[in-house]
């Protein structure tokens, strides 16, 4: 029996496609409710790995997933990036000329706003993107639209009007494929981890010269608040290379010793692009 993948949503979400993507069409997928959920299913051992959003390069940081990790023992397995492609679907028979009002995800809306506008259409804001697309297959209605994944069109057996909807051609998700495994080495690999810094001047820039002098490129840093300590923020941070390489192991040893905290997120086969590099 194939291994189940958890995601957060319903069937059609676009987390359901990156898993498609990673995994094959013939993943086994298991939904669940919210990224909570998501994360307690895999520690119940019911899923051998789940697939988290992390970040949108439209929308930024997903703010819950980031204190999931942070609270969480499970490792990252692989990072994988998916072009987000929204398309607009109606109950079968139904015009592109009767359409007056359109319902979706309102992140998904603000996406497709100028193609909305330019077609007269009403958006109408909906809890989610693959569940406007189930809601519409259940109750049609002659006069709406949704704008959801093609992957949702065709699970709940809409006809698909148009694809690549969005006004935007550079939308892109990021995911994190978590399990508790420790994954091989791939041809490119990652580190993430979380720091806190110690309370004193240059802190920070103490930290990430650790990095420069090493010749390690960091790919990503953000500062998140830290819960339940006001005003000292945690560092979420990637960097290419992977901890069982000798001059990682080295930063790791060094950053322990500069910073407060240091927690491992997980080092992981990931995907190269030509955004790779924040030029620290």
């Amino acid at each position: 029996m194939a291994d189940l993948i958890a995601f957060q949503g319903i069937h059609g979400a676009y987390s359901e496609q990156a898993i498609r993507q990673h995994f094959g069409d013939s993943a086994e997928v298991f939904p669940t409710p919210g990224l909570t959920e998501l994360f307690s299913t895999i520690q119940s051992g019911k899923v051998r790995y789940g697939m988290l959003p992390i970040e949108n390069a439209l929308a930024g940081a997903v703010s819950q997933a980031y204190e999931l990790l942070m609270d969480s023992d499970l490792r990252i397995q692989a990072d994988v990036v998916l072009h987000v492609h929204h398309a607009l679907m109606v109950p079968p028979g139904t015009n592109f000329e009767s359409i007056r009002f359109v319902r979706s995800h309102p992140q998904a809306l603000a996406q497709c706003e100028q193609y909305i506008r330019r077609n007269g259409w009403k958006p109408v804001p909906w809890y989610d993107t693959a569940g406007s697309a189930k809601d519409l297959a259940e109750n049609p209605l002659p006069d709406t639209a949704a704008i959801a994944s093609p992957l949702a069109g065709k699970l709940y057996k809409l006809d698909v009007l148009e694809t690549e909807i969005e006004d935007v051609a550079f939308n892109f998700t990021r995911f994190f494929v978590l399990g508790d495994d420790d994954p091989t080495l791939g041809e490119y690999n990652k580190t993430s981890i979380v720091f806190a810094t110690r309370n004193r001047p240059a802190a920070l820039y103490e930290c990430l010269g650790e990095f420069a002098s090493r010749g390690i490129n960091i790919t990503r840093i953000e500062s998140r608040p830290r819960r339940n300590r006001p005003w000292e923020p945690v560092f979420y941070l990637d960097f290419e290379g992977h901890w069982h390489e000798p001059h990682c192991q080295e930063l790791l040893a060094r950053l322990l010793q500069r910073a407060s905290m240091v927690k491992m997120l997980g080092s992981y086969p990931a995907v190269k692009t030509s955004q790779s590099s924040v030029g620290l």
